[in-house]
């Protein structure tokens, strides 16, 4: 068997309810002193208002996280929190990276600057509290933090150091999202899971494997439901467990074309993230299919049980890839890139952008040169 190494957070607590509760939970671990992360609407929404009043006193609140956090939003969510004794990421991928990274440098005073890429950071960290309030990023499992730094570049910071203490998962939490948000990051979350079955990194392994069809199973069956039905807390629930089972599947065997073609819509565009990854993903599957045709056969039934009866790999990866592109039409997402007000001759730009992602890149099933990239931002236009 090939080595590898399975990291995750040290605790897992699916409790609907529980983020009023988390002081209770989580108070002994994050100490008196503690920084609060979150975005300005969930607190307009007053979604943290239980959270922050179970936490008592002694909270900073820093909730001027945007979409694509900033490495400037960053720096001042780690300068509100000078003498934090812990850190909660409280909201969607967002909130949940800046935590992360807020986490390590109040706790270590790394240098940032050599903490980007895979395995520079250090630490130690703060302790660390993840909520998440959307059902896709994966963000509460997963080593990875991105932030935007200048105008458009996404950077990575990747170390298990940055995995927390405790994930909370509270479908509460998730119940007052809009369709289309819940629509984008349930896909979202479906391309965490496809990404990981077929990743060709070196630790891609069995485990990652079994999580990201389950992930699949549980998002196929309901995303549709949690769209059309947002009170539907059973829904909902199978949503935010799958999204955070396809979270730990990619943190171990990462991800790759679908989410570098993604980043330059995000950096430039300022296009959501789950729409970016919703926008290309039949484009590149299509383009992987050559030599990924069979892996994606293996895994299309467990997100559309339907496709088990049709006969050969490569006809039910097809099929598996145009039920993909339907399911983001059914749920209300647009198609192209032009519907999304992407003029054509972005597409050289995005194309040279997306060669930046080299830490994506080598994942996948298929080599990716700046040409094929730019024929797959053609076809998704």
């Amino acid at each position: 068997m090939t080595p590898f190494a399975f990291h995750t957070a040290k605790s897992v607590l699916l409790r609907p309810g529980g983020a009023a509760d988390l002081g209770v939970l989580a108070g002994s671990l994050l100490g008196p002193r503690v920084l609060f992360i979150t975005d300005p609407g969930i607190m307009r929404l007053g979604l943290a208002d239980a959270t922050l009043a179970s936490l008592g006193v002694g909270v900073a609140v820093f909730d001027a996280v945007e979409a694509d956090p900033s490495q400037e939003t960053l720096l001042a969510a780690v300068a509100a929190g000078q003498g934090a004794t812990g850190v909660v990421g409280f909201g969607g991928g967002s909130a949940m990276d800046v935590a992360k990274l807020a986490a390590l440098l109040l706790g270590s005073g790394e240098d940032l600057g050599a903490a980007w890429g895979v395995g520079n950071a250090r630490g130690p960290r703060l302790p660390l509290v993840l909520v998440p309030t959307t059902a896709g990023t994966g963000s509460e499992v997963t080593p990875v933090a991105i932030i935007t730094v200048g105008a458009e570049e996404k950077r990575g910071v990747s170390s298990p150091i940055l995995l927390p203490d405790l994930a909370l998962l509270d479908p509460d939490l998730t119940l007052g999202l809009p369709p289309a948000i819940t629509a984008a990051t349930g896909i979202d979350a479906m391309v965490h899971a496809i990404e990981a079955y077929a990743s060709v990194n070196p630790n891609a392994n069995p485990v990652s494997r079994l999580l990201a069809r389950e992930a699949l199973r549980l998002l196929g069956a309901n995303v549709e439901t949690a769209v059309r039905q947002g009170e539907n807390r059973a829904a909902r629930g199978a949503m935010l467990l799958g999204a955070m089972l396809a979270g730990q599947a990619f943190a171990n065997a990462p991800v790759a074309a679908v989410h570098a073609l993604a980043y330059p819509l995000g950096g430039i565009f300022h296009i959501p993230h789950g729409l970016s990854n919703a926008l290309v993903l039949p484009q590149v599957l299509a383009f992987n299919a050559p030599v990924a045709g069979a892996v994606y056969a293996e895994i299309a039934a467990d997100a559309f049980p339907e496709l088990a009866g049709i006969e050969g790999s490569q006809a039910r990866c097809a099929a598996f890839i145009a039920e993909l592109a339907a399911l983001s039409a059914r749920v209300g997402l647009p198609a192209r890139l032009r519907d999304v007000g992407l003029p054509n001759d972005a597409l050289p730009r995005l194309a040279r952008e997306a060669m930046k992602q080299t830490r994506l890149l080598i994942n996948n099933p298929r080599p990716v040169t700046e040409a094929d990239a730019l024929a797959i931002y053609r076809a998704a236009w």
